[in-house]
């Protein structure tokens, strides 16, 4: 690195002091591997700061997947998921199945992946989401909440089609999908429902096509069939 380069890699890591004096100091042995240190600790602070903001909590590692429980899964195109390219291109992701074949498993390591490329993800339920862009009292608290789910470089929603909704909270729903296609923000939506029944989590809501258009535009949708492998553990415990 040239010197003005160097200073710049010593101002961004905050070590202006060794910035302001680099003169003297661009010479000695050690001055790399403090540079080294400091941008090792700066990435792993990024990553824990990233991972807490996340809200992924505790998930099973892809690796403990039982590729052979589902009836029927395209095991390339989620494997496929993981280069990440859809969140180089702002394309959704929409996992279709069953309670109980690993859609959120699949959902949360895929935005794990995401924050170790250093990029941002925050998780939630289809609930939670909804319920508190309901709640706001006012527009600045509740423009302050949409930006809580637009901002994230990828959003995971989980659980959307479990429960039905009124019209307000097709109408959040609608606000966050569309903004995030305008900025080009990719979405992680798990459900239970096909497309066309969307109309029942949202009855007499006027969006739900709109919304629906604009979340399939530019989307990668995997269906997934099979029982539920979470009743399966329980029955094998009861049995043990």
């Amino acid at each position: 690195m040239t010197v003005d380069e160097l200073r710049q890699r010593l101002r961004t890591l905050g070590l202006l002091g060794l910035a302001s004096r680099l003169e003297e100091l661009r010479d000695e042995p050690w001055l790399s591997r403090v540079i080294q240190i400091e941008t090792e600790e700066r990435q792993f602070r990024g990553l824990d700061r990233r991972l807490k903001n996340s809200r992924l909590g505790k998930f099973k590692p892809m690796a403990d997947y039982d590729w052979k429980w589902p009836t029927s899964i395209d095991r390339e195109a989620i494997e496929t998921l993981f280069r990440l390219a859809f969140a180089e291109q702002g394309a959704n992701v929409v996992l279709v199945g069953p309670n109980g074949v690993g859609k959120t498993m699949i959902g949360k390591n895929l935005a794990h992946a995401v924050i170790k490329t250093g990029r941002t993800a925050k998780f939630t339920t289809a609930s939670a989401m909804l319920n508190e862009l309901v709640a706001q009292d006012g527009s600045a608290a509740l423009q302050r909440a949409f930006r809580r789910y637009t901002s994230p470089g990828v959003l995971v929603i989980d659980e959307l089609g479990y429960v039905a909704y009124g019209n307000r909270h097709a109408d959040v729903l609608f606000e966050v999908v569309n903004r995030r296609y305008e900025s080009g923000r990719p979405m992680i939506v798990t459900t239970n429902r096909a497309f066309t029944q969307w109309g029942e989590l949202f009855p007499n809501a006027t969006c739900v096509v709109p919304l629906v258009d604009r979340l399939v535009h530019h989307c990668e949708i995997v269906q997934i069939e099979g029982d539920s492998y979470r009743l399966k553990e329980a029955r094998e415990r009861s049995g043990a």
